[in-house]
This record gives C-alpha cells, sequence and structure tokens, in this order.
C-alpha cells in the first residue's frame, strides 16, 4: 500500500486549489465519445467533466491505434454520493479487518475511493474509462472497470503482474494515449485518469490545482 502515493496522502490535501472556473460539460454533447450506461444517474452527472479534460480525451482518443476507441464509464461525481461510495466501502474493510486502526482504514479505502474532500471525480477532473474495438467490444484489460483490490487480488493496479499479456498490451495503449495528452493514472485503478485536479497537480509537480469540488448546475 505505500509503493506510491494514496489520495489519503496529506501530501495531495496540502495542494492548494486555484480554480480557472472552467465549465462542466455533458460528454454526450456530440457522440464523439462511447459513453457507458452501467453509471447513469437521473440528472445525468456522471456524464459530464470539465471542458479541458474533455477536449484531451477527444485527443486522447486520436492517438489510439486503428480500430480502438475509448468508452467513457464515468465522469463527475456529486460530492454526497463520492461521501457515500467512501463511506460503504470504509465500513466494508472495517468490517472484514475488525483490528485495524481508523488510519489505516482510511488509507486502504483510498486505494479504490477517494476520500472525499479529495475527490478528482467531485471536481469533473476524472474519467473512469477503457477500451473498444471497432464493433463496440470491451477490449481485455485484465478485470472489470471499478474492481477493488480484494475481489481482484490487486490485479486492478494499473502495473498489476498477475494479467495477461493482451490485458498488459492494451493497458500499455490506453496510458500511452492518455499520458500524452497530460492525463495521469491513479495506480491503484487502471482506468482511472484525471487533470487538473490535486493527484494531477502532485503528480506533475505542479504548485496548485487547476479544477475544485463543485456541484453540477454551479456554471
Amino acid at each position: 500500500m505505500n509503493e506510491f502515493v494514496l489520495m489519503s496522502d496529506p501530501q495531495v490535501a496540502a495542494i492548494p486549489i486555484a480554480d480557472c472556473g472552467e465549465p462542466l460539460v455533458d460528454v454526450r454533447f456530440d457522440g464523439s465519445l462511447a459513453v457507458d450506461a452501467r453509471r447513469a444517474d437521473d440528472t445525468g452527472a456522471f456524464a459530464h467533466l470539465r471542458e479541458g479534460v474533455v477536449n484531451r480525451l477527444l485527443s486522447a482518443q486520436e492517438l489510439l491505434p486503428d480500430g480502438m476507441r475509448l468508452l467513457f464509464v464515468e465522469g463527475y461525481r456529486p460530492p454526497p454520493l463520492q461521501r457515500r461510495y467512501f463511506e460503504r466501502y470504509a465500513d466494508e474493510l472495517r468490517a472484514d479487518n475488525p483490528h485495524w486502526t481508523p488510519v489505516r482504514v482510511r488509507e486502504a479505502a483510498s486505494r479504490y475511493v477517494s476520500p472525499p474532500e479529495i475527490a478528482p471525480h467531485s471536481a469533473g477532473a476524472a474519467v473512469d474509462l477503457t477500451l473498444l474495438s471497432a464493433d463496440g467490444r470491451e477490449l481485455d484489460m485484465g478485470t472489470r472497470v471499478n474492481a477493488n483490490p480484494e475481489e481482484s487480488d490487486g490485479a486492478c493496479y494499473t502495473d498489476a503482474e498477475n494479467i495477461g499479456p493482451e490485458a498488459r498490451a492494451h493497458r500499455r495503449v490506453l496510458g500511452a494515449a492518455l499520458t500524452a495528452v497530460g492525463l495521469v493514472n491513479y495506480p491503484t485503478e487502471w482506468w482511472h485518469w484525471s487533470f487538473g485536479d490535486r493527484y494531477w497537480a502532485l503528480s506533475s509537480g505542479v504548485d496548485s490545482a487547476m479544477y475544485g469540488p463543485r456541484p453540477l448546475g454551479r456554471d
């Protein structure tokens, strides 16, 4: 758990936010990105991202090999929903490991769900996504999107060794395209990429985050 910086690390919280005021936009606006409905909600919040992140995803898609495209799964997550996700997973870990301290529970939970006060999703800065083939099939990435460390035996970690060569190759393709346009990966989740948030700022050596948590519809 200590091989890389987790979202719960005080270094992440210490990054200041200088929100640029960029709007949240609906990624479904012109059909350029394939959008999956598994995280859909009544308000359509899941399909929103900061404008700059959307533009980078479109650029990344152009860098993919012929026959591949991005599949958008989830972007913006309202702060109350983020809190529910985090607390639910923390409760599961606490029940399975009653001897763990609160600090250890928080650290372990942050491998899979960001603490609400840090969450890149609630800033519209993070996206969960995968790859599609030309005929619309999800490519083998080693685990399903949103597989937690327990169910996947750690195979959800981006550089996990317990996945097959095809899945590893697909992760490299996805990572190369997204890294090229400035996004950073959260190393415990191969599908989670972000730009402009506190974790991105720390990973990129930038002094402050461009995007902070905000409610949908504030623009």
